[in-house]
């Protein structure tokens, strides 16, 4: 029986002499190319070079070394610039020969071993395009052709062959080959196959990012794309050490374009976040969505209910002179549920932007908007905010992404299904409690809050109000936490409707920020002292009595018909008891806690609904 044979073609010759050293002792015949070979060689050990069997010479500098039907079977057509190689040879041979009567037929007629193990890694791509100083001929010259063959050719045959792509593996290898005398089970083939596949799409993958930068940015004149948009630059990442960042796709154009400024990181996962949100709401009510975003959770989200006079006031939409549309009432609601978590958003809306929608954001503190388009008057008003960096991103409505979610994490890529589980008035049929009456603006506000939850950090509370969120409770390690939080937001949201807030004696010329700020702490009851106390007294004509107990009590029985949702299940029913104090009557969370009866019986006791639902909606 013929020696196995082993072919070596590394750039990263970390550990090769040892190695190789190992093979030659377990009687292994080597073959080499270029510095592979004559590193060993020089290392004294016994090592032919592949143009032995090849009888091809290496050329071009070293770009042809390994590229033929001997090393691998099959066919293979090469350009080399002034001359063109077709080496047209469709037996199997080499590396790809399968131990089948004729694939071992055509090796004996050719006179060619079979290669039992293929060493190989491959040009430093990525190390090269990080270089300060890196030309595109610079990195063109690191693309590797041979090696990534090689590889591939190796791991697809792996029911014979070993690949060995990481100089990692080589000590174990070795071990496993002498131990089976010279053949490794294929578990191991498996596992080295599999790592290799892996290794030539994370190089294929940094090479198309580098040429999608160079070819295909959004910041690269029209006359200047290889292809469709598929790349937009980000000012930084999560944290402005973190650059540089950028946002792409692998086919087709990018799903969205800046019409004016350009988002950073932190931007973009707000505004493809909420505007996910907005268009699942019109598809789930067909009425005009709007979501106000923060850190990647709602501060508020609503759908178009045509807004009542006192609405208007407290939401800070009462001077305008023209008729507010729906979906203007819509951003109205979103931003005022928490004007105070809402400084600084990212808005979305699911339908264009109409001008008295773009007024109303263009007197809010806000980063950025995303809408599947804008009117040019609207356009023309948000175009002038922030002294025209406001960043205003119009997205593709027709866009769908893709089924499987992909991302990192402390270099761990985790995968998934996207979210698309749909959320309408069947998810609530099930109800478990007495009170089986649920009225068609209480559904919707379920609808409402339970489509907020599967876009807001986990866990997470909702309470929706006349097709708005009124309090939502993110991003808690504890579910009751969730929900006093939501609770106390839709308190303070609530007390903000009371005649003595409606009628603040503010002076004339304080801004609308210092407004939201103030009654945050009015309604609040805060205690303010000293300078602090000082300056929010400055504020107002005359000084305001703070709300006494008794006026919040009343205040707050005024308050009943409130919907609220549950992203899991509510493990006690302390939950229920709480939500009821912020006027909650309608209930919906899934099922399964080992306390879903005593929920129930919390539920009874204040006649509220409960929608038992099938759907968790972890979100993170």
């Amino acid at each position: 029986m013929s020696a196995p044979i082993a072919l070596l073609s590394v750039y990263d010759k970390t550990g090769l002499v040892d190695f190789a050293t190992g093979l030659h002792s377990a009687g292994v015949r080597l073959l080499g190319s270029g510095g592979t070979a004559k590193k060993i060689r020089e290392a004294g050990i016994p090592i032919e070079d592949v143009s032995d069997i090849t009888k091809a010479p290496e050329m071009l500098g070293g770009r042809v070394k390994t590229l033929h039907p001997t090393v691998h079977g099959g066919t293979l057509s090469i350009s080399l610039g002034w001359k063109h190689l077709s080496y047209l040879n469709q037996q199997r041979k080499g590396i790809l020969a399968r131990s089948i009567p004729s694939d071992e037929a055509d090796l004996k007629a050719q006179s060619i071993s079979p290669i039992s193990i293929v060493v190989c890694n491959l040009y430093p791509f990525t190390s090269t395009i990080s270089k300060p100083n890196c030309t595109l001929a610079d990195a063109v010259e690191e693309i590797d052709i041979g090696g990534v063959t090689l590889l591939r050719a190796a791991a697809k045959n792996h029911e014979r062959v070993s690949v060995l792509s990481d100089p990692a593996d080589y000590t174990s290898f070795l071990e496993a080959w002498k131990s089976s005398n010279n053949a490794v089970d294929q578990a191991l083939r498996s596992k080295l196959a599999l790592k290799a596949f892996e290794m030539t799409a994370e190089y294929d993958n940094a090479i198309s990012g580098y040429f999608r930068e160079q070819y295909v940015s959004s910041d690269l004149p029209a006359d200047k794309l290889a292809g469709p948009v598929q790349r937009m630059p980000l000012r930084y990442g999560a944290n402005p050490h973190q650059k540089p960042a950028q946002a792409f796709v692998t086919e087709g154009d990018l799903p969205f374009k800046a019409l004016s400024g350009s988002p950073g990181y932190i931007n973009l996962l707000d505004a493809l976040n909420s505007y996910a949100l907005v268009r699942e709401l019109q598809i789930a009510l067909d009425l005009p969505a709007a979501a106000s975003f923060k850190h990647v959770s709602p501060a508020g989200a609503a759908v178009g209910v045509e807004l009542n006079e006192t609405e208007k006031k407290v939401y800070g939409v009462d001077d305008l002179k023209e008729p507010l549309t729906p979906l203007a009432a819509a951003y109205a609601r979103a931003r005022g549920a928490d004007r105070m978590s809402s400084f600084g958003d990212f808005i979305a809306l699911s339908a264009s932007c109409d001008l008295v929608t773009a007024k109303i954001i263009s007197r809010e503190v806000s980063d950025g908007i995303i809408a599947p388009g804008y009117s040019p008057e609207a356009l023309d008003v948000l175009k002038k905010k922030k002294g025209g960096k406001y960043c205003v991103l119009q997205i593709d409505p027709t866009y769908v992404p893709a089924g499987v979610e992909t991302r990192q994490v402390y270099g761990i890529h985790m995968q998934q299904r996207r979210n698309d589980a749909k959320i309408d008035a069947k998810l609530f049929e099930t109800l478990v409690t007495k009170n089986k009456e649920l009225p068609s603006q209480a559904l919707t506000d379920l609808i409402v809050a339970t489509l907020a939850l599967k876009y807001t950090q986990s866990n997470s509370v909702a309470y929706a109000y006349h097709g708005a969120i009124v309090g939502i409770g993110a991003g808690q390690q504890s579910r009751i936490h969730c929900t006093r939080l939501a609770g106390t937001k839709a308190d303070l949201w609530w007390l903000r409707h009371h005649t003595r807030v409606l009628d603040l004696p503010f002076k004339k010329g304080v801004k609308r920020a210092e407004k939201a700020n103030a009654i945050d702490l009015f309604v609040g009851g805060e205690v303010l002292e000293g300078g602090e106390r000082t300056q929010w007294e400055s504020l107002f004509e005359t000084v305001p009595e703070a709300l006494t107990a008794e006026e919040r009590t009343m205040h707050a029985k005024k308050l009943d018909g409130v919907a609220c949702s549950s992203d899991a299940f509510f493990p006690f029913p302390d939950n229920v008891h709480r939500a009821r104090r912020s006027g909650v009557k309608y209930l919906a969370a899934p099922s399964g806690s080992v306390m879903d009866a005593e929920c129930i019986k919390a539920a009874d006791e204040h006649d509220m609904v409960f929608a038992h639902t099938n759907l968790r909606l972890f979100h993170h």
